[in-house]
């Protein structure tokens, strides 16, 4: 899905620049708001507000994917000896994908892998393979038996602890590396909690969320 970031005084403004620069009109995008931007006080203290632009992609396409990313499943997990079913699920929020497939069956612990490394591996081979044979980028998300919903619930329910504890003590609170997709649940989980900054810090596998009090 065709997207790109952009900023401006207001979110008016981020999202009329990223139309301008998409070329597309409002019924022909989806928004996200990364930032709702503050003003400023005696030129002090100012945000831009920031938000992410999608283009819609044609219902076929999605259609054409679904089926592919689904198949693809299919014959990959005899190839792991793992017996389960794939279903069509609402995709999440999470990298605004256009196709989710969920895997359910038992003892399906070896498709999570410690912090959901292995699925979100198996997640980026099928993505590739869809993509290349439908040339497009099609974004798919895979969940294994609602691990992703779960895992989820309790990044935001991490977070709000940890902005508390930072609220009363004031001390910086570095998160456990994570991968971009956890680290943008925090960050988003924590958007409009007053008083508290997210900031990712780090390179690759040890990037992190760290949490603290805003100026």
């Amino acid at each position: 899905m065709e997207s790109l970031e952009t900023s401006g005084k207001t979110v008016e403004e981020a999202v009329a620049l990223a139309l301008e620069k998409l070329g597309a009109s409002h019924d022909e995008v989806e928004v996200v708001v990364l930032k709702e931007g503050k003003s400023s006080f005696l030129g002090f203290g100012g945000e831009e507000a920031a938000v992410r632009v999608f283009r819609r992609q044609p219902e076929e396409l999605r259609q054409a994917a679904v089926a592919l990313a689904k198949e693809v499943l299919e014959e990959l997990l005899p190839l792991m000896q793992v017996s389960a079913s794939v279903e069509e699920k609402e995709p999440s929020e999470e990298g605004r994908a256009i196709v989710g497939l969920e895997i359910n069956g038992d003892d399906l612990g070896i498709l999570i892998g410690r912090r959901g490394q292995t699925l979100y591996s198996l997640q980026y081979l099928v993505y590739l393979m869809v993509g290349h044979r439908l040339k497009a980028h099609v974004p798919i998300t895979i969940d294994v038996a609602g691990y992703r919903e779960r895992r989820e619930e309790a990044l935001k329910n991490l977070a709000w602890r940890i902005a508390e504890r930072v609220m009363v003590t004031g001390q910086v609170v570095p998160l456990e590396p994570m991968p971009a997709n956890e680290r943008r649940i925090i960050h988003l989980a924590l958007r409009d909690y007053p008083g508290v900054i997210t900031q990712s810090i780090g390179e690759g596998d040890d990037r992190k969320v760290t949490i603290h009090k805003g100026g």
